[in-house]
């Protein structure tokens, strides 16, 4: 699998991260539209129905998304250089916080919105509780993404220039990632190139 994202083509890896859920979106809006009755209300059930398609557009893309970064960072550790420590028990833990926090984030959408369509009040009482917890999980797993933006901007220009690197040598692979609907058409061919020149080296040896 990690392969597989490493030999990915920028295209690809953004028309299943952004092309698809978009697409799954439009649908869902234009749904909404159609069920809007003659007196331009729509139709509250079908809202709700469109609604639930959300956590299924969020589980797509935050598994591409985590699994990408998780290619980069451990998948590029094998062309690393073996004098250069990179603190990969950290990073994996740092991982799977911000993962396991949105894939309890999504239940609880999910949960709250069937919740809701089937007349269960009690689940948006639950949630309400749920804040005291969810609050700060979520600035803690924001502070977890940044790391992994700076952890996989870091592998990938150590990988590059085969040395330790500091924020300066990265910083501009570390802005792309950050808005890396635009940054992963820069930064996917070079992890292509760095994939096929590693490979090609290693076989020659």
């Amino acid at each position: 699998m990690i392969n597989k994202f490493l030999n990915a083509k920028h295209w690809q890896l953004f028309t299943l991260m952004f092309g698809i859920p978009i697409l799954l979106q439009i649908i869902a809006m234009t749904s909404m539209f159609v069920n809007i009755d003659g007196n331009g209300n729509p139709d509250p059930t079908g809202m709700l129905n469109m609604m639930k398609i959300f956590p299924i557009i969020m589980l797509l893309y935050v598994g591409l998304f985590f699994g990408w970064f998780w290619s980069i960072g451990i998948g590029l550790q094998k062309y690393i250089p073996n004098d250069i420590n990179m603190k990969t028990k950290k990073f994996k833990i740092f991982f799977f916080i911000p993962l396991i926090y949105i894939l309890f984030f999504l239940t609880i959408i999910g949960t709250t919105f069937y919740g809701i369509s089937s007349g269960n009040n009690a689940v948006g009482g639950i949630v309400g509780k749920m804040l005291f917890i969810v609050i700060p999980m979520h600035l803690f797993s924001m502070f977890c993404m940044f790391y992994l933006l700076y952890f996989v901007s870091k592998t990938i220009k150590t990988t590059e220039l085969e040395r330790n690197v500091t924020f300066s040598d990265f910083i501009g692979e570390f802005f792309m990632i950050w808005f890396f609907p635009i940054g992963i058409w820069f930064i996917q061919p070079r992890l292509n190139k760095i994939v096929n020149e590693k490979s090609t080296n290693r076989n020659k040896v």
